[in-house]
């Protein structure tokens, strides 16, 4: 929409413990539709700057904005309910529940039902069927969370952010751990995702799986943007092959 304000904006943002600049300053515009891609060497401040942006951690200083309304400082389930999802770096769920149960306390609780009584309703369990079967879940409906692969541990936890349609998606490393096949699995997954109209942004050390998937790159170095711009400049971009891809930054040279 002509005239929108950008529908995440960090301006200024920084995280400070004692002397120690975790994250530095940040500017930052994202508009509607956009997947971007955040990497970087560990330490640099990715995780805390989702933190900050997720209402996980509070702001030192700077502002967070979300369609133009100021939300530094808000509490992470509301920023759910207003369109907001985000995962995590260790894949989470309810092991002890099957993978249907995980699913149907998303769609309850995740709706911002503050009394979801003690009944589930057939449109409930509809729901949660539906999102199993768009994320190929469905034949571990009955299967403990615990008992299920890393991949399929994956998939769930971004079924269960996406199931209510959020605006805009934080993913903090969602393809760790997986085998090359699986990565590709995943890359297809991002794509759906963001055919759906969903906005994502994520972390991710898998070089392979940001050039794939994100049509913007970030950088970060010592809690600052040191890059910002299209995936296929990582590779001459002299500081960050410096500080971080180092031999790496030959395996993704790209046609221009």
């Amino acid at each position: 929409m002509p005239g929108a304000p950008p529908l995440l904006e960090c301006r200024n943002v920084a995280k400070f413990y004692g002397a120690l600049a975790a994250v530095d300053g940040v500017d930052l515009a994202i508009n509607r539709g956009e997947t971007v891609g955040i990497g970087g060497p560990n330490g640099a401040g990715k995780t805390t700057f989702f933190d900050l942006i997720s209402g996980l951690t509070k702001v030192s200083s700077g502002a967070v904005l979300y369609q133009g309304e100021d939300i530094t400082g808000r509490a992470p389930y509301l920023l759910f309910h207003d369109g907001m999802a985000r995962t995590f770096q260790v894949t989470s769920g309810f092991g002890g529940l099957t993978v249907l149960q995980n699913m149907l306390a998303a769609v309850i609780y995740g709706g911002g039902r503050t009394k979801p009584g003690l009944l589930i309703g057939r449109r409930d369990r509809e729901r949660a069927m539906a999102s199993l079967e768009s994320f190929g879940l469905a034949g571990l409906a009955e299967k403990r969370v615990s008992d299920i692969t890393v991949l399929a541990r994956k998939k769930l936890m971004v079924a269960t952010a996406v199931v209510h349609e959020p605006k805009i998606l934080l993913l903090d490393e969602p393809v760790g751990g997986l085998l090359p096949t699986e990565v590709d699995e995943f890359i297809d997954l991002m794509r759906k995702l963001r055919d759906r109209g969903i906005s994502i942004v994520f972390i991710e050390h898998v070089m392979r799986f940001l050039t794939a998937v994100a049509d913007r790159a970030l950088i970060m170095h010592q809690g600052k943007l040191i890059y910002d711009g299209a995936p296929r400049g990582l590779a001459k971009d002299a500081q960050v092959r410096s500080v971080y891809l180092g031999s790496e930054a030959d395996s993704l040279e790209m046609p221009a």
